[in-house]
Order: C-alpha cells, then sequence, then structure tokens
C-alpha cells in the first residue's frame, strides 16, 4: 500500500553533467518562524529535534551551537512535506528519527508521509499515507501525535487529524487503521476554526507507559488525547487494540499536551480552544492511574465560568526528578506568555520569566518581540539546567534554569543559528546599496547590506505585520516603494510605504485611496525614474496610480481582478500588468493610467497558460519576460514574441543577474522543468541553454521567487515555502 523511496539530507549529491557546482547558504535573518515543537532523545547525550511548521525538522549540533536543516533535500512537488506535524524517537535507539509530515489537509495538497531515518536524519526513507496531515493547521501546537513504543521500537501508533488511529508494526513502514478507537476522533468536535476554513485537528498525543511492559514484548498501557471539550482521554491496556475512556477526567476544554513522570504520574494542559491562533482559557491537571486521582494545579486561579484570559499548552518534566515540571501559558500576547516550574508535583510554582534575564543582542530585532505560542519547552534529560522553549519566532535556551528555584536570575539566549524558516513574499537585488531588500510574512522586511550578519527589521514607522511587495526605480534604485498590511485594533488596514535612501528609513505614503479596498498590500510598482507609483492592493477590484507619494490619487483604467503590476525598466511612461486568473496580459503608455490588454503572440502564449508571471526586462525598454508552466518566453507590448527559452519546459520563477564575463547579455536564473529535471537553472545566453545550478541535497521544496545579484556574476538569490531567503554563489569563481 505504501511506496517507500531513500532520499538524503548530506551535503554532496550527484549532478548531471550540464550541472554548476554551488555553495547555498541562507541569507541570515535569525529566526522569525514558529517552531512547534521540540523533542530530546531520553538516552542520548545533546540529541535534540525541532519541528516547524512550514520549514521542516532540524537537529541541534551542540559543537557548532546551530541548527542542522535535515529536510533540504525536499523538491517541488513534495513542498507540502515541509510542514512536520509530529517528531518520534526510538528509545532504545538512539539514530531512529520518524518524522511526520504534510502541511495542509485540504484536498489539493495531498497526503502526508512519515519519513524514517536510521541515521539521526542523514537520510530518510519514505512512507505514504492514506490521509493528510496539517503541519500548519489549527493544532500544530498540540503534542507529539507520533510515538514509539519504548519496549519494542517496531511499534509505532499514530494519532491522525482526519482518520482516527494508526498502528505500524515494522518501523514505520507500512501502516493500518486500529479499528476499536472511539469515533469522536473523526467528529465534528474535533473541529476548529482558521479564518473562513474549518480545519479538523484530531488525535494530538499518544503517550506509552513504560511500565507496562518489558523489552522485545512490548508495552500493553498507552494513553490517546482527541481534540474535543467533551471526553477526550482514552486508554489501552491491551497494546492498543482496544480503547475506553479514562475515568474522572475533565471535560468541557481541549488538552493538547501530556507527559508521563518517572513516578507514573501523568501531566496534561488545556485550552478552550486548539490553537495556536486563540486561546482564552485552559488549565493544568495531574492525573495519578495507581488511585485514579484527577488534581487541578493551574498555575494562575481559574474562576468557575469565567475566562481567565491564560490558555495552557506545553509541559515539560526533569527526567530525573519526577516533581519537577514546567508549563507555560498560550496565545497570550499582551505583554507576553508566562513560564512557570514546579518542584513538587504541580503544588506550587515558581514565574520563571519573572526572574529571567534575555539576551536581545542578536539578532537585533528581537527587543522588539516577547514570548509567545510558547508550543514546547524540553528539559535537558541529562543537564537539569539546561532547558529550551519555542515562540512564534525562534528557540530561546538557558543553562541555568535551575537559578529560579532559590530566587536567581535564569539567563536565556536566542539560539536560532541555522533555523530560518521565515517566509519571504518579495524580493529585490538593486543595482546600488544593499544587495537584498525583501518583503515577509509576519516580520515586515529587511535590507541586506551583508547577507551573513541578521539585520533589524524595516525601521518603524511604519512596521507592517505583513508586507506583501517590494520595487526599486529602474535609473533610481535608491528609491524604493513597498505595501503591506498592518493589524490593528480594527482589524487591520492595508498600507503602502517609500523609501529615498535604498531602504535605510521608511515613509508612510501621504494617504491612501479614498473607498480603497483590498484584504491585503497587494502589487506595486514604481517607475523607471521614480516619478510615480502604481498599486493594487491584494483583492481590491481597483488599482491605484499617485504622482506624488500619496498626496493625491487617480483610479487606474482598464484593470480589474486579481492584477499584478509591473514598470519597465528603462522607459518610465511604460508598464505591463498580468491577470494570471483570465490569463490576460496588459500595457500601459501612459504612465500606468490607462491599460489596454496585449494581443498578438504573447497574448496567446497568456491565454493557453497557467501559472502566470510576467517582468520587464532589466536591459532594454518595451521588452518583458512571460513564464508559465509552458516555459519562459520573451517579447514587447505589441504582442510580438522575440525569445522563447525552448529547453525549460515549466517555470516557477524567473529574474535576471550580472551578465556572464565577456558576455553581453543578463544572466537569467529560472526555478522550473527541463524536461522532467526539477532544478534551479542558470542561462548566460538570453535563454537559448540552461544549466542547473542546485544539486539533489539541496533543493528547498518550492521557490516562489529568484534574481540574480547586478553587480555579482553567479549570485542567485531565492524565496522558499518555508526556509527562509538562500542566496547561492558558484562553488568555482
Amino acid at each position: 500500500m505504501l511506496a517507500c523511496l531513500l532520499f538524503t539530507s548530506g551535503m554532496c549529491a550527484h549532478a548531471s553533467d550540464a550541472a554548476i557546482a554551488y555553495r547555498f547558504a541562507n541569507v541570515r535573518i535569525g529566526g522569525g518562524g514558529f517552531v512547534s515543537g521540540l523533542l530530546y532523545h531520553p538516552s542520548a547525550n545533546d540529541l535534540l529535534y525541532a519541528r516547524t511548521d512550514v520549514g521542516g525538522a532540524y537537529r541541534w549540533d551542540p559543537s557548532h551551537t546551530q541548527w542542522i536543516p535535515l529536510l533540504d533535500w525536499l523538491s517541488a512537488s513534495d513542498n507540502n512535506l515541509y510542514g512536520v506535524d509530529s517528531v518520534a524517537v526510538d528509545p532504545s535507539d538512539a539514530n531512529r528519527l520518524y518524522l511526520l509530515t504534510g502541511t495542509y489537509t485540504y484536498p489539493s495538497a495531498g497526503n502526508g508521509a512519515v519519513l524514517t531515518s536510521t541515521d539521526r536524519g542523514a537520510h530518510f526513507t519514505r512512507s505514504d499515507l492514506p490521509f493528510p496531515v496539517g503541519g500548519n493547521e489549527q493544532g500544530r501546537n498540540n503534542g507529539e501525535r507520533l510515538a514509539v513504543d519504548p519496549n519494542d521500537g517496531r511499534s509505532l501508533f499514530l494519532g491522525s487529524r482526519t482518520a482516527g488511529l494508526w498502528r505500524s508494526i515494522d518501523h514505520g513502514m507500512h501502516w493500518k487503521q486500529v479499528r476499536d478507537f472511539p469515533a469522536i476522533a473523526t467528529s465534528t468536535g474535533t473541529l476548529a476554526t482558521h479564518g473562513s476554513r474549518t480545519q479538523p485537528v484530531g488525535i494530538v498525543f499518544v503517550v506509552f507507559d513504560p511500565t507496562s511492559g518489558k523489552p522485545g514484548e512490548g508495552s500493553r498501557t498507552l494513553y490517546a488525547g482527541v481534540s474535543t471539550q467533551d471526553t477526550s482521554l482514552y486508554r489501552s491496556t491491551d497494546g492498543g487494540e482496544h480503547w475506553t475512556a479514562v475515568a474522572g477526567q475533565p471535560v468541557g476544554l481541549r488538552p493538547n499536551h501530556m507527559q508521563r513522570a518517572e513516578d507514573g504520574a501523568y501531566y496534561l494542559t488545556y485550552g478552550d480552544e486548539a490553537g495556536p491562533d486563540r486561546m482564552h482559557d485552559g488549565s493544568v491537571w495531574k492525573y495519578t492511574p495507581a488511585n485514579g486521582q484527577w488534581t487541578d494545579i493551574t498555575p494562575l486561579l481559574r474562576i468557575a465560568g469565567q475566562p481567565t484570559g491564560y490558555g495552557w499548552n506545553a509541559i515539560a518534566l526533569d527526567a530525573s526528578h519526577p516533581q519537577v515540571l514546567m508549563t507555560a501559558t498560550f496565545a497570550h500576547y499582551t505583554p507576553k506568555d508566562l513560564l512557570f516550574r514546579s518542584t513538587d508535583g504541580g503544588q506550587h510554582w515558581h514565574d520563571v520569566f519573572a526572574h529571567s534575564q534575555f539576551d536581545t543582542d542578536h539578532p537585533v530585532w528581537l527587543k522588539e518581540h516577547t514570548p509567545h505560542w510558547i508550543a514546547s519547552i524540553a528539559i535537558d534529560p541529562h543537564d537539569a539546567d539546561r532547558a529550551w522553549f519555542v515562540t512564534g519566532y525562534g528557540v530561546w535556551a538557558t543553562h541555568d534554569l535551575r537559578q529560579v528555584d532559590h530566587g536567581g536570575t535564569v539567563h536565556w539566549q536566542f539560539l536560532d543559528d541555522g533555523l530560518e524558516e521565515i517566509v519571504a513574499k518579495a524580493i529585490i537585488s538593486p543595482a546600488t546599496g544593499a544587495h537584498l531588500i525583501s518583503a515577509m510574512y509576519d516580520m515586515d522586511g529587511y535590507r541586506h547590506d551583508d547577507l551573513d550578519v541578521a539585520p533589524p527589521q524595516f525601521n518603524a514607522p511604519p512596521r507592517y505585520t505583513d508586507a506583501d511587495d517590494v520595487d526599486d526605480a529602474g535609473s533610481k534604485p535608491n528609491v524604493i516603494v513597498r505595501s503591506g498590511w498592518l493589524r490593528t485594533p480594527a482589524g487591520g488596514a492595508v498600507r503602502a510605504a517609500y523609501s529615498t535612501d535604498g531602504g535605510n528609513h521608511w515613509h508612510a505614503f501621504a494617504s491612501e485611496p479614498a473607498h480603497m479596498e483590498g484584504s491585503g498590500g497587494g502589487s506595486i510598482a514604481i517607475a523607471a525614474d521614480a516619478s510615480r507609483v502604481l498599486w493594487f492592493p491584494r483583492d481590491a477590484k481597483h488599482g491605484y496610480l499617485t504622482n506624488d507619494f500619496g498626496q493625491h490619487w487617480q483610479v487606474i483604467d482598464g484593470l480589474e481582478g486579481h492584477v499584478r503590476v509591473v514598470a519597465d525598466r528603462v522607459d518610465p511612461h511604460r508598464f505591463y500588468a498580468v491577470d494570471a486568473e483570465q490569463k490576460t496580459i496588459f500595457t500601459s503608455h501612459d504612465g500606468g493610467v490607462h491599460f489596454q490588454p496585449i494581443h498578438g503572440a504573447m497574448g496567446q502564449f497568456a491565454s493557453k497558460a497557467s501559472h502566470l508571471r510576467l517582468q520587464a526586462a532589466p536591459d532594454a525598454a518595451d521588452q518583458f519576460y512571460l513564464s508559465s508552466h509552458d516555459g519562459l518566453v520573451r517579447g514587447s507590448d505589441d504582442g510580438a514574441l522575440s525569445t522563447t527559452a525552448g529547453e525549460l519546459t515549466s517555470v516557477d520563477a524567473f529574474g535576471f543577474g550580472m551578465p556572464a564575463p565577456q558576455h553581453s547579455q543578463i544572466a537569467i536564473y529560472a526555478a522550473g522543468k527541463r524536461g522532467n529535471e526539477q532544478g534551479i537553472f542558470r542561462s548566460v545566453d538570453g535563454g537559448q541553454h540552461w544549466q542547473r545550478i542546485d544539486d539533489d541535497a539541496h533543493r528547498y521544496g518550492a521557490i516562489s521567487m529568484i534574481t540574480g545579484d547586478p553587480r555579482v556574476f553567479g549570485r542567485v538569490y531565492f524565496g522558499t515555502s518555508g526556509r527562509g531567503i538562500v542566496y547561492g554563489d558558484p562553488a568555482e569563481p
């Protein structure tokens, strides 16, 4: 039923004869994405794994104090597997690692897979599942859905979101549904709302009782938690064949984490919502199976019938001291979430952050962020002073945790080196000034003068919650515009800003267009001479034009729908636009006041294509490139088609860079396919011939944007769907 394939996350791979060797590295931002889980191996020293919602999984390298990405080998066709919904280790085999992968549960995303490694993530075997996995959906902050029997490493259980409980008896190679598990696991009570979409959460953790079996014979007792406010905790005493509800359990809240202490007690956290979007109430409970007793040990007082404003999520135990545990509030943004520690089984608690000092110097943008979305806490099983917790923007760690037990100060460091998960929406490499400027989800954007140094975010004001687009003027590259969305008390506002010094300082546009529509920043373009700006907010019916950075606006004539606008890089009077849904391209000769459709060969190419992308040629007026899943073409706005990049059969993204030595034509970079070969390609002869520049170990999933550097031949930048921004240089000069 399940196909198994071998992949590698190593640093070397064989490339085709036409390939060029490249060195790849992340553009340094220093985190910025949601790390949804941490897991120590219980017996191996310093063996710690992290899972993320869209950026894959990582292993901690203590000798270099950085994270090693494990899934960079995933290609664009397997991009859905970059979301990791659970991670599991085999307590009896330190080399075995399991990842439950799949980012979304909607039908077009496809089904998930279990990736199995026998060498700590250097290589993986893939086992496809018959159901979807939601690593970036509601409930991704919950406990580990995947668990290995500590008494029999062949046996694993998997709590799914849509299909109940599953079991493997051959190290995760094949899976079979547990038919007796209660139907509540797939009931409507496990659904959670995210925006306008309802998402399944299902079974959120599986926990074994290692004392219920012996090595080689398997454990008899295990628990599974269902994300529902009804009866939610179930137990099996026959190795997972049959299940019954645990007596006396709390109801009215959803469970999200469960941990077993060495003295046999279990600790569980609950919230009124699955998270992570919101959680307004919750509790922490201790369960003792020996006497069936349940005890409410919530650190903060709960008032019956009244939401406290505090959900509870992460729970962690000290492996050598069964009465020592930690937990944290969840989704309490103002002023921050709280971290608690108990040394007496939850009878009394210390507020850890009240006795903490945070090093916010590196990266510098940390000063503007406080801990939130604490979905996971990990205490080193070999060093009780060493602990970690995650946030919505990265990972904090300490070496002196027990200072809080006697009134001392706990010192925290942000250890995100290598864990680059932020998602870019747009990137540019101007001809002067900074080599890279980006627009980002969640973190607004960055100006990178040094690719290996994490800079501050764009200076505020303005500071956007999400930036959508960024563009520089072709002949005045120090003039830059960006669009974005700003979270406000009333919900949100669509905004635009400009810079006249290459992104060092920003100014809000003087105003927004009257009666402006739109749900986000959308597309923005600035004329080659910086004389005017065209703005088409996301989901707006109209685009807008200003000649004075927002002092005055007028509605653009001839454009409606989901449109992206692009400025000619040479002629300030020419603009282009593409409506990918309607498969139509447009041009304007009067500075964007009026647009009309482009017909001819270029128009015919667009009308038959999918996944349309349009960019103006950087080296000539009245020239632009159009790409699709049918290839890449160059032409003019009279509809004439002048060049076809024949070797490329499909293009996902493309961009331009400095010409090669002794070449006059710009270098072109493209992510897509040459025949059936997926990769990143480079052409130095105008698109006639292409060479692959990535390799099978460095693929980074789906690449949504790419550009070369106009000042450094061979350098390429590209944005991924979860591994940040990556840059590459030829291995040989």
